[in-house]
């Protein structure tokens, strides 16, 4: 971290509400920690760095009123039960210097301890009663400036925290709201029906491994496997040719491959063949699925709380490497396309007969997985406080080896990020097949 000047809690300038928000079954079964993310800016306000941290705090504590309940405190009912108290208490909100310039990592930038212990505030606990916002603006030699993160995943998933970031900046910049979906609070629209009716075997959807976990909760937390990091990124053109191995690009009649499908294609055979696998291993590609517009009704635009359920593909090593990305890309999607109202119902029935004490289980995946998020679609780098979209934007460290995400490249050119977590043995030949591969991309 850099020389922290300031320090303190920022509440939200109005009163808010003041009562206990119940959590869904999505939420328990989410990551129990701190989703870090980091913005890093070009170039920062024109006037001095106490201007700009009045500024911040100014617009933070408006954000506050609209997100009340990051206002509040992580806590929980007689019965043990997690849940959110809108107290109103606020969110912890620090400003730095660093001697790091924007340059620096614009150059080979990746998530990492360091990063995010350089950038992003530190957590003591993500257990009850702590806070569910922390904030941290560094002013950087370059005249830039980075902004951290660390919103409670029980607060919000990806879409609900792109949500607020939004509203922040535009906040920030005195731009009008109208625009954005008002948040919506009630997470009860995802409650357990009664009595449970689950339709569906769940048994490998509510945990992932616990060994050499990548502990998410803090800012020092040590990562225990020999996990590095990358970000790789797809060119306009990179990204046109892979699509067209997938058939995208052949003709009308050809259905059309999303970017999302045809890169996860690419990084999961890339990703087995790095690794070694013999051909008769099965692998397993885990997708996280945002269930909002598959429920019926669908959940409101501004719905607040965690609405993804995680789904997967198989398939042995020799299938993966012999199929056609096409083929590959089609596996990907008759996965995605299990999770409908009666598959998301059934889950969150599941959840609610499950032990609790599996429900907030996140570490690291066999070598034989991986977990392909993605933050396409998402305004990530709708970040503009009054200074301009950020450089780049991504989470601040990874939760372990085999963890991707995709992302859109700033300024809309068209081109693709992947943030990848991959064992330090496989990465070298990984980033090797990933570029140079002549059956997977040209470019």
């Amino acid at each position: 971290m850099g020389e922290v000047f300031e320090s303190c809690v920022v509440g939200p300038s109005e009163e808010t509400p003041r009562h206990a928000l119940w959590v869904s079954n999505l939420d328990l079964v989410a990551a129990r920690g701190f989703t870090p993310t980091v913005y890093f800016y070009r170039s920062g306000p024109a006037g001095p760095a106490g201007e700009a941290v009045a500024a911040l705090k100014a617009a933070l504590g408006r954000a506050l009123v609209r997100f009340y309940p990051l206002a509040g405190r992580l806590g929980t009912d007689r019965s043990g039960r997690v849940r959110i108290e809108c107290t109103g208490e606020g969110a912890a909100f620090s400003a730095a210097r660093s001697d790091s310039t924007a340059d620096e990592f614009a150059r080979d930038f990746a998530p990492s301890p360091d990063l995010r212990r350089r950038f992003v505030p530190p957590a003591d606990s993500a257990d009850p009663p702590c806070p569910l916002l922390m904030l941290q603006v560094t002013f950087l030699k370059c005249g830039g400036m980075a902004l951290g993160f660390a919103i409670h995943h029980l607060a919000f998933d990806g879409r609900g925290a792109s949500l607020f970031i939004q509203t922040f900046s535009r906040i920030a910049r005195g731009t009008d709201l109208a625009s954005l979906p008002p948040p919506f609070f009630d997470r009860t629209l995802l409650r357990a029906r009664s009595p449970p009716s689950v339709l569906f075997d769940h048994s490998d959807s509510t945990a992932f491994s616990d060994s050499n976990a990548n502990n998410d909760n803090t800012a020092a937390a040590a990562i225990v496997s020999p996990v590095v990091t990358a970000h790789l990124a797809l060119s306009k053109s990179q990204l046109q040719s892979l699509k067209s191995r997938c058939g995208s690009a052949t003709g009308p009649a050809t259905p059309r491959v999303s970017t999302f499908r045809a890169v996860v294609a690419h990084v999961w055979r890339c990703a087995c063949i790095a690794r070694g696998l013999a051909g008769d291993v099965q692998t397993q590609l885990y997708l996280p699925v945002d269930v909002r517009a598959r429920l019926v009704p669908p959940l409101p635009a501004g719905y607040i709380g965690n609405a993804g359920i995680r789904t997967k593909a198989v398939l042995t090593v020799d299938e993966l490497i012999s199929s056609s990305f096409a083929d590959i890309a089609e596996t990907i999607q008759n996965a995605v396309d299990r999770v409908n109202d009666d598959y998301v119902r059934s889950f969150i029935d599941h959840l609610d007969t499950a032990d609790a004490n599996t429900l907030s289980r996140r570490g690291a995946l066999p070598r034989t997985s991986l977990c392909a998020i993605s933050w396409l679609g998402m305004p990530m780098h709708d970040a503009d406080f009054g200074w301009g979209e950020p450089e780049f934007m991504s989470r601040a460290q990874m939760y372990g080896s085999g963890y991707v995400y995709l992302m859109s490249t700033p300024g809309n050119e068209g081109g693709v990020s992947v943030i990848l977590g991959l064992e330090n043995e496989s990465m070298r030949l990984f980033k090797k097949i990933f570029y140079e591969e002549p059956a997977c991309i040209e470019g």
